[in-house]
């Protein structure tokens, strides 16, 4: 956003908070004299980043969750070489079925040998890492990660992060894990589990001697430095030979889905196998592009927004509505079934992850439904002229130019 803009907004808020009608989202809200001027103490900043808070639009209507949180809002655990923080139901209590964390990893640096309950699915925002991980079978996979990849480890399934020399010095990544009630904290960490088991069982279980366990940590390491690693090809072990299905996937190699207002790309379990419990669309959108009045029929929906600014809005039957802005870093959060769009209220391109408990990704499109549903019926709905419904395309677009 530029200082104008900022600028501006502000200077808005600040005038509905003095009683001034302010038209929220251009000519789609009429001036309303309801409401009045707030006489306590304000926070002008926190209200400009919120404007449909203070005042929302006219089809806004009733009592629904917050569906929004900024990672911005969330502590930083600060490690000697990296950082995470996280988003769950803590701190977005409607996010029961999904929960994330944003993690960075300066070069070398390791993200413990770990496992977790819940299956991880990762989105690597920027730079490089390898990642390992080795299965029931003793089977094994090494893989380096860039800008755009995925990764998905099943629940119980212990593997490493390291971050690798890149233009960033290192890399940042989103998790996401398939239970809101997820702790990062709360991970199985190897140098944890061996602080708190005795020298001598762990020396038995190892075949060595207990002199040699002279340097075990006594806490959990969780982020450290560690040695720079060599070639990936020394780092594929071999074991009982490589995994059946790999853990990463090439998101950004994938075909898009293209429209006159932007792209879609899609992957679940039918083009990454690997991933059985999260499935994952990125979205583009050009400025004033609208991703289309649709629902899910298969879960909740986790966003996460990379870059630019967006409008959504959110239909929760019984005459309830709720409007929303994000930028990049936020959360947001659909409950199932819950109709909604997402609009590109800035002048970037506007690019967010949609993130699903499910092993495939499924949209039903209002546009769509109207197109295939008898249109006397739909005129009868909607009082829309019969000409415009028979000119509805039956085709599925999830992404309409503005």
């Amino acid at each position: 956003m530029t200082d104008v803009s900022r600028r501006s907004l502000i200077a808005a808020a600040g005038g509905v908070a003095s009683g001034i009608a302010w038209k929220a989202g251009g000519a789609r809200a009429a001036e309303s004299p309801k409401g009045a001027d707030i006489l306590g103490p304000r926070n002008p900043s926190r209200e400009a980043q919120e404007p449909f808070t203070l005042h929302p639009p006219q089809t806004d209507h009733g009592t629904m969750p917050n569906l929004k949180w900024s990672f911005a809002d969330s502590h930083m655990r600060l490690e000697d070489g990296g950082w995470a923080r996280q988003t769950t139901i803590r701190e977005l209590p409607i996010s029961k079925a999904m929960a994330g964390v944003n993690m960075r990893l300066k070069a070398n640096a390791v993200r413990e040998m770990h496992w977790h309950k819940e299956a991880e699915w990762a989105y690597m925002i920027k730079g490089r890492a390898r990642i390992t991980a080795i299965d029931p079978a003793g089977r094994t996979f090494a893989d380096d990660v860039g800008e755009g990849d995925l990764w998905y480890f099943p629940s119980g399934i212990p593997h490493s992060i390291q971050g690798l020399e890149s233009e960033i010095d290192g890399c940042e990544f989103l998790l996401v894990f398939d239970d809101g009630g997820f702790s990062e904290d709360s991970t199985f960490l190897i140098s944890d589990w061996l602080a708190h088991t005795p020298r001598d069982v762990i020396a038995k279980n190892l075949g060595l001697p207990e002199s040699a366990l002279a340097g075990l940590p006594e806490k959990e390491l969780y982020i450290f430095p560690g040695p720079k690693p060599g070639p990936l090809a020394e780092d594929r072990m071999g074991g009982a030979g490589p995994v059946p299905q790999k853990f990463s996937h090439r998101m950004l190699a994938q075909e898009p889905i293209r429209s006159r207002g932007g792209t879609v790309r899609i992957t679940d379990s039918s083009v990454f196998p690997a991933s059985a419990t999260i499935a994952a669309a990125l979205v583009e959108l050009e400025p004033g592009a609208l991703r289309e009045l649709h629902w899910h029929p298969n879960g909740d929906e986790w966003q996460y927004y990379l870059s630019g600014q967006g409008r959504m809005t959110v239909f929760g039957s019984e005459s309830k509505a709720r409007t929303f802005d994000y930028r990049g870093g936020d959360v947001g959060y659909v409950p199932f079934a819950m109709g909604h769009y997402i609009e590109n209220t800035g002048t970037e391109p506007l690019v967010f992850l949609e993130m699903f408990k499910s092993p495939r990704y499924a949209d039903l499109s209002l546009r769509q439904w109207m197109a295939l549903t008898p249109h006397a019926l739909v005129q009868a709905h909607t009082r829309i002229d019969r000409a415009s419904i028979d000119g509805l395309p039956t085709e599925k677009s999830p992404v309409l130019p503005g």
